[in-house]
């Protein structure tokens, strides 16, 4: 198990920082994760920017947030929990009665006791994410709300790492870096695929090459792709887009658009090796960065790999998927999948 220790070592490490698909979060995860794999090599794309038909954003961090009652006491606070914020809120100071407060308050109303993780990405807005049942037992009075962020010009953080084999025939790994404090979703896939990294790195010798990225889902993959994605259908052989890699309860991939490529038939194979039960998943029902890489036009062979499935466990985007959800053994297992994938490839 000495390889799902190390990754959950990482996945500790990162687990505090407040990510976005923007901003200073992203760009101190990335220089963690360089610690441990030097060859990362970080790229920044400005503001502004056209990818495809969509447009780099502008850049948010935040340095604090928190609402006080009327005592001064806080209620809830940014740096106790950074799930606490609505993700790339505008900054604001006012006062506000408690039926104006409740219309920035989001909650979880069918898990009562977890904070929510919402974010509002192109919509200009400000709010707060709390408990239902912390909701319910604020009274009546006036509160003092403060955000304080920015959102300015700036840019846009990925990074890549490419590991020459004999042939220029690639295999390809995704993962993203823009959620804050949650640990399966995702804090798991940065920090397996660092290990992955390394085990590539180490092996002595390679048939094919391997291209890592780490990159915000959605608006950095279509970034990475509006700069490589004529390379990419050259030269993607299979490929894997990691995310909720970290818990320890079931095995599950989503397939290609049509499901037929080497990929599909890969972890197909090797789960049925490797366990007595995982779950597969139509296209049909994607929802991370297997999206882009499957798009009409582009086309990759590039299979979604997870545990557990996101949205198909009770603490995805909540305060509940924190470090308990994730552990070594469930590293260990996603390690080991993976490394066996990459075998077969090699000696197939």
């Amino acid at each position: 198990m000495k390889k799902g220790v190390q990754i959950y070592e990482i996945a500790k490490r990162i687990f505090p920082i407040c990510r976005s698909i923007t901003g200073n979060g992203v760009r101190e995860t990335m220089a963690i994760l360089k610690e441990y794999v030097p060859e990362l090599e970080i790229f920044e794309v400005p503001s502004g920017t056209q990818v495809f038909d969509w447009t780099v954003p502008k850049e948010w961090n935040i340095k604090d947030a928190y609402i006080e009652d009327e005592n001064g006491e806080r209620i809830i606070d940014f740096k106790k929990n950074n799930l606490h914020v609505l993700g790339y809120s505008l900054p604001m100071d006012v006062y506000l009665s408690l039926e104006e407060l409740k219309k920035i308050i989001y909650t979880q109303k069918e898990q009562p006791e977890v904070i929510p993780y919402v974010t509002s990405y192109y919509v200009e807005r400000s709010g707060f994410c709390m408990s239902q049942n912390q909701l319910d037992a604020l009274k009546e009075g006036n509160y003092h709300a403060v955000i304080d962020s920015e959102l300015k010009e700036g840019s846009l953080t990925y990074a890549e790492v490419i590991i020459p084999g004999k042939s220029e025939k690639e295999i390809f790994f995704s993962t993203y870096t823009c959620h804050p404090s949650m640990g399966n979703n995702e804090c798991s896939g940065p920090t397996l695929q660092t290990e992955i990294i390394n085990y590539v790195k180490n092996m002595p010798e390679r048939e094919y090459t391997y291209r890592f990225v780490f990159l915000p889902e959605t608006i950095g993959s279509i970034t990475y792709l509006s700069r490589k994605y004529m390379e990419l259908k050259e030269k993607v052989y299979a490929g894997f887009n990691l995310s909720c890699v970290g818990d320890n309860r079931d095995y599950s991939f989503i397939d290609t658009r049509y499901g037929t490529t080497v990929t599909d038939k890969l972890l197909r194979h090797v789960l049925k090796k490797h366990t007595s039960h995982f779950v597969e998943y139509s296209f049909l029902e994607r929802g991370s960065d297997e999206r882009q890489y499957n798009a009409p036009g582009i086309d990759l062979p590039v299979c979604g790999f997870c545990r557990t499935k996101f949205a198909k466990y009770p603490e995805y985007h909540t305060s509940a998927d924190d470090l308990t959800v994730i552990s070594p053994e469930g590293f260990e297992g996603s390690f080991e999948i993976l490394t066996k994938c990459i075998q077969i490839l090699e000696n197939n």
